[in-house]
């Protein structure tokens, strides 16, 4: 990293412009990218985005857990303690050197309980208070006082409005990002070109029961300038597009590609600090079937990735009927050969599948996901990620572990647990 300008002061260092990574690096010690500032104090770091918010915190103290570990805020106001896990077994269960641990309910059978540390809800609930007292520590300096009065601008019910606000532009939480997000660190600007999803089965804890509706362009390109705005300067720091909601592919293959041209140029995504473009969005087994072959031709034209995640859950007839999926096991294969056909077609597009686990689904349902993840195919795939999550969300299960780690060894995918994160 390289700094464009730095003060020193008693108790603090100021770094009011600091040059990060230009891509998402997967090491096992923090690459930070973008743009950001950064003070430092004798007992903590902090990093603000180009808006003058805070983004990322940790502690120096002894009583923090590891050194590499960090505090993220999102742009719904969520903060995110990344772990290391003690690196043991974290990077082949999830694709990734760091976990991520919520203070919400999700599905990760990795994690622990870290917003329960006294030092972590410190950081959390006092980072304003601290930032104050560093101003008052530097009165004397023109410069690093108008630095503290533009992030202490930014207050904690400012960006809980802020949040509130995003949410208003997308009508509520995103409940779940599609799990390939965690090749940008779920650092991606949401759009909503649909609403709802085609099924509403039985298990699903993360959906909503609205039926499926595709928005016209004018809502979507309203949502899009919205962004733009709330964004603002800190538009700089992303690369990265999530086209909402559950099944955006299900909607007209025209509304897609708009949507994707209008976000990139309307956010100016072309001249991103980071490197590259990626699209993420979700489908079904019956949009992935019903998707026409000009779709896919047309986003590998685009500029960037694409990456489409689609919900299988299960191969077994008994399995689906007991969740309640209302598809059979005939659209499942017909969609698992359809995204293989499709990976080796399209360089730029790729597409994951997501299967469940849990103690009380036939045996049948494991059986039959042995075959698909490693019969079908007669070597390693490169591509076409296979993701696994537990039905639960509930503490972490080293039987679902075991279960996991099984499946794994046997898959010709690269195949993770699918860590449920919302924005």
């Amino acid at each position: 990293m390289t700094m464009k300008t730095a003060s020193v002061f008693p108790k603090n260092k100021i770094s009011f412009s600091r040059q990060g990574s230009r891509t998402f690096a997967k090491m096992s010690y923090p690459v930070h990218t973008g743009t950001y500032s950064e003070v430092e104090t004798d007992n903590h770091i902090f990093h603000f985005n180009l808006n003058q918010e805070i983004i990322r915190a940790r502690s120096k103290k002894r009583s923090w857990h590891h050194p590499h570990e960090w505090l993220k805020r999102t742009m719904g106001d969520d903060w995110i303690y990344y772990s290391t896990g003690g690196y043991t077994g974290v990077f082949e269960a999830t694709g990734e050197y760091y976990l991520p641990n919520f203070n919400y309910s999700s599905n990760s059978i990795l994690g622990g309980t870290p917003f329960r540390s006294p030092e972590i809800h410190e950081l959390t609930t006092d980072w304003f208070h601290i930032l104050e007292s560093c101003r008052e520590n530097n009165l004397k300096d023109t410069e690093s006082t108008n630095f503290y009065n533009n992030i202490l601008r930014n207050t904690p019910l400012y960006l809980k409005e802020k949040a509130t606000a995003f949410h208003n532009i997308i009508d509520g939480h995103i409940s779940v990002l599609p799990p390939d997000a965690r090749h940008v660190e779920y650092h991606l600007i949401p759009i909503m070109i649909s609403r709802g999803c085609l099924y509403k089965c039985r298990f699903c804890k993360v959906k909503n029961a609205l039926p499926f509706k595709e928005l016209n362009h004018l809502q979507i390109d309203k949502q899009i300038e919205q962004m733009k705005y709330l964004y603002a300067a800190d538009l700089a720091n992303y690369n990265s597009i999530y086209l909402g909601e559950h099944d955006a592919l299900m909607t007209g293959h025209k509304t897609i590609l708009h949507a994707i041209n209008k976000a990139y140029n309307t956010l100016d995504l072309y001249t991103s600090y980071l490197d590259g473009l990626n699209c993420f969005f979700f489908g079904s087994a019956t949009s992935l079937l019903e998707a026409p072959a000009e779709l896919f031709k047309e986003l590998q034209l685009l500029p960037g990735k694409v990456y489409i995640n689609i919900g299988l859950e299960s191969p077994d007839q008994s399995t689906l009927d007991q969740l309640g999926k209302p598809i059979s096991t005939a659209q499942v294969r017909d969609s698992f050969k359809r995204i293989q056909d499709l990976n080796n077609t399209y360089s730029t597009i790729e597409i994951s599948a997501n299967f469940i686990m849990g103690a009380s689904l036939p045996p049948a349902h494991y059986q039959e996901v042995e075959k698909l993840i490693r019969d079908t195919q007669t070597h390693q795939q490169a591509k076409g990620s296979i993701y696994f999550s537990p039905l639960t969300f509930d503490k972490p299960s080293r039987a679902r572990l075991f279960e996991f780690n099984r499946l794994k060894i046997m898959s010709r995918f690269p195949t993770y647990l699918y860590i449920i994160q919302r924005l």
